[in-house]
């Protein structure tokens, strides 16, 4: 009887070790399911001790991190678009806090990190996120300033443009646009507007004048705080060291210079240099102004305002004679004065009572029947006009 017992005892032992054996641990089954066909995304959640449990756990984890990044989330795509290639993201989602902070940038870095054409891993370029979209933002500021430096820069060059192709018609009488002619004068390249003006001379008697519409501008540019005493070439002054001014309103002189006689004349009479017809620093078959040819100008047959009828119309004047005084501005005692509203000339004539240091000039200004002929200082800074010889 006891053997028979002990014999079933044995044969259920051996039954109940055989059902153990096939039995599989939880822990052995969770650590045996890792998905080597899954996305980056769930292997992160997997790193847990129990298979529903863990997943579940680290589902709602993921769910809650993406719910911080969902307004990152439609603009990753364009912070850092999918490559041709792999796009790793095991390190995506636990950035994603840094991600989410940076949303409000994300937009406009798509220009920072744009797509390669291989593997681009989010695990790097999503930790550079938020320095990414900073780096954008000034980016974006320096892309202004740059837009703003080019906008300065067009406009720093329409303003030299504009300066460079002043229109030398501007000053001219349109209606007497059909009687104007041109000259180049060939020592450089300056072509001027001059015009036949038919009047009365000082004696009553009918005469005309072939006379520039423009000041003269010739030679180099020095500054007006010195004299123009180099006797071996042409210098001139321009209204604030500007050559464009010259441009505009012709070259300002010493006398001495219009004259191209020594730069000693302006401290000395040189009478008995002065010639008929003095050419001094006006072209070949030009001479200078003489208070006879400005006579017949103001008494010009067409002109009934006086000296409004010398100045353009940009000047304050009527311009019927089509002579076209502009406000040239001068040089007195050393100092820049009265661009715009006021001009001085000089005639080939040395002064009466003080011949050595003084010479007949002219001067009127924007405004009013002012016109004026006096001695003034020869080293003062003056225009100068032509007059074209008779042929």
């Amino acid at each position: 009887m006891r053997l028979v017992f002990a014999l079933a005892l044995t044969l259920a032992l051996a039954a109940c070790e055989d059902d153990e054996s096939s039995f599989v641990r939880p822990e052995e089954d969770s650590s045996s399911s890792v998905c080597e066909d899954c996305d980056d995304a769930s292997s992160s959640s997997v790193k847990s001790n129990s298979s529903s449990s863990a997943k579940s756990s680290s589902s709602n984890k993921e769910s809650s991190s993406s719910v911080k990044s969902s307004s990152s989330a439609k603009s990753s795509s364009s912070v850092i678009p999918a490559s041709s290639g792999d796009l790793q993201s095991s390190s995506s989602n636990k950035e994603s806090s840094s991600s989410a902070k940076s949303s409000s940038s994300a937009k406009s870095s798509s220009s920072v990190i744009p797509a390669s054409s291989g593997d681009l891993r989010s695990s790097s370029s999503n930790k550079e996120s938020s320095s990414s979209a900073k780096s954008s933002s000034s980016s974006a500021k320096s892309s202004s300033s740059a837009k703003s430096s080019s906008s300065s820069a067009k406009s720093s060059s329409s303003l030299s443009s504009s300066s460079s192709s002043y229109s030398h018609l501007r000053p001219l009488n349109v209606e007497l646009l059909d009687q104007y002619k041109t000259f180049v004068d060939e020592r450089n390249g300056r072509s001027y507007y001059y015009i036949t003006i038919r009047g009365k001379n000082s004696k009553g008697e009918e005469d005309s004048v072939i006379v520039m519409a423009e000041n003269l501008n010739i030679g180099k540019m020095i500054t007006y705080v010195k004299d123009q005493a180099d006797d071996t070439t042409i210098e001139r002054y321009c209204y604030d060291r500007d050559t464009t001014n010259c441009d505009r309103y012709g070259g300002l002189y010493q006398w001495a210079e219009m004259m191209q006689l020594p730069s000693r004349c302006n401290t000395e009479s040189c009478a008995d240099l002065i010639q008929e017809n003095h050419q001094g620093i006006c072209p070949d078959g030009w001479r200078l102004l003489t208070q006879e040819d400005f006579y017949i100008v103001l008494h010009a047959d067409n002109n009934k305002y006086g000296i409004k009828g010398v100045r353009s119309e940009v000047f304050g004047g009527q311009n019927s004679t089509g002579y076209s005084l502009t406000g040239a501005g001068y040089v007195w005692n050393r100092r820049l004065e009265n661009i715009g509203t006021a001009t001085h000339w000089f005639y080939a004539e040395e002064g009466t009572s003080l011949a050595n240091e003084r010479a007949f000039a002219s001067t009127t200004t924007n405004s009013g029947d002012i016109f004026t002929t006096y001695e003034v200082l020869k080293t003062n800074g003056l225009s100068v006009r032509c007059v074209k010889l008779e042929e």
